[in-house]
């Protein structure tokens, strides 16, 4: 990020003042994604007359005093897992033809309309958002804005390196074993993952309860105001909670100092880089001196990742197996692979998953009774080489191997949020996790404002 770019509530300021219109905002971002995007590979899609003609009505409403809200005429993208009428949603994949009717809002889409924000395009994904970096046979491979020999991360990475880049200034992703947090860390932004069910999902993922939306943001302000936008219900997913009681435009702002957080810096199981590892512990510190209690503690699980992988692979198997013969032919070699596991696991192993999952939210939610919210590295490492499903030399196989830290609180339901810490000497951004109880969204927002206010590295 640079000093330059401007968040989403800055630019509903100025255009409040008339400093700034969203027709001159949108031809920002859309200026930004001839210059950067060659680059980054963030869009799949973008569709400038669109745009142009959405922010056109904003102006309107803006110079009559009608705004619909909080970001309306606010220009933003759209990861392609959403359902978005008149666009393809593809998914990264060969095997889902375009050329078919696009007549159907996600409710992510629907909701993104009624605030008035400016949809300018659909976001890169690995195949069906399957792994943790984000490259496709179809779409080829995303960049990490702070350095494109480097990962953009994923599954959200083009979200991720679209808000990174300028390209818009909000973004929504998809995460069910990271997919926000992991690119938001490595491109250094905003990502939560919000509570299963804050944020209505249509159609239901194959991924189940692993599955989330998300918003991504350059600032906490901004990822508050995007969750309110997002919250609100949608009759086609019977698993959505009820509408928020308050805004979370207005928790983001709650004070707490005193409140007690757990530092578990690896976990109690994970190889964390050095130099990741202090930047995470010097952001903590600062937290403590700002008046969060701090004690070092680890929650007491052991890796879940057997349990999380026949979940996740269950899943991956079963959208899959939805595709059109002669589909494993064109699709990406690794997710193959996954697909091929989650064929071979039996009702009853699937039961056993789901148990350990359970049983882990049973932990984790007595432990909050403790922690007000536990803090972590977002990733144990920085952003690697692009074009890899692992870092090379790592003697890793699978992606969920070098994201310890995302994927439990999936298997949970909690949020978690990613907020940026700092970075390397090599200039990769480092991002810190906060994770609250179940329905604490407005919490782990407001711990994420402490940071931002504590340790502005960021906008610079």
């Amino acid at each position: 990020m640079n000093d330059r770019m401007l968040t989403a509530s800055e630019l509903v300021a100025a255009y409040a003042t008339g400093e700034l219109s969203p027709i001159e905002a949108t031809q920002n971002a859309l200026q930004a994604i001839e210059a950067r995007d060659g680059e980054c590979n963030a869009y799949c899609l973008v569709d400038a007359d669109r745009a142009l003609e959405q922010a056109k009505a904003s102006e309107i409403r803006w110079r009559d005093g009608n705004p619909i809200g909080w970001l309306d005429g606010v220009p933003a993208s759209i990861k392609d897992m959403f359902l978005t009428q008149g666009w393809p949603t593809v998914r990264g994949s060969k095997s889902i033809s375009p050329d078919q009717p696009w007549d159907v809002d996600s409710p992510v889409a629907a909701r993104m309309r009624e605030a008035g924000l400016v949809l300018l395009g659909k976001t890169t994904t690995p195949e069906i958002a399957w792994k943790g970096v984000t490259d496709s046979p179809l779409c080829g491979i995303t960049r990490n804005p702070a350095d494109p020999s480097k990962t953009a991360g994923g599954s959200s990475g083009g979200s991720a390196a679209a808000v990174a880049a300028g390209m818009g200034e909000l973004s929504v992703g998809t995460d069910g074993g990271g997919s926000v947090r992991i690119p938001a860390s490595f491109c250094g932004i905003v990502g939560l993952k919000p509570t299963h069910g804050r944020i209505p999902l249509y159609p239901a993922s194959p991924f189940g309860p692993l599955s989330h939306a998300g918003p991504m943001a350059r600032s906490v302000d901004d990822t508050a105001l995007l969750l309110d936008v997002l919250s609100m219900p949608d009759h086609r997913d019977p698993s959505a909670l009820a509408p928020p009681v308050a805004s979370f435009r207005e928790a983001v702002r709650r004070d707490v100092r005193g409140l007690i957080a757990a530092f578990s810096p690896t976990l109690g199981y994970v190889d964390v880089d050095p130099e990741v590892a202090a930047i995470v512990a010097a952001a903590v510190r600062a937290l403590g001196d700002a008046g969060l209690h701090i004690e070092e503690n680890d929650p007491g699980f052991a890796d879940p990742k057997p349990a999380f992988d026949i979940l996740w692979s269950s899943g991956a198997a079963k959208l899959l197996g939805t595709f059109p013969p002669g589909s494993e032919a064109r699709t990406d070699p690794g997710l193959r692979k996954v697909w091929e596991l989650g064929r071979t696991w039996t009702a009853s192993d699937y039961l056993d998953a789901t148990a350990e999952r359970a049983a882990l939210g049973i932990l984790m939610g007595e432990f909050h009774t403790r922690y007000d919210v536990l803090i972590t590295p977002t990733v144990p490492i920085a952003a690697f080489e692009a074009g890899h499903d692992v870092p090379p030399g790592s003697g890793l196989s699978e992606w969920p191997e070098w994201t310890p830290f995302t994927y439990p609180f999936n298997m949970t339901q909690q949020p978690a949020i990613s907020v940026p810490a700092g970075r390397t000497s090599a200039g990769l951004p480092v991002g810190l996790q906060i994770v609250g109880p179940r329905h604490s969204d407005d919490l782990v927002l407001a711990v994420a404002k402490l940071l931002e206010e504590v340790r502005p590295w960021a906008a610079a």
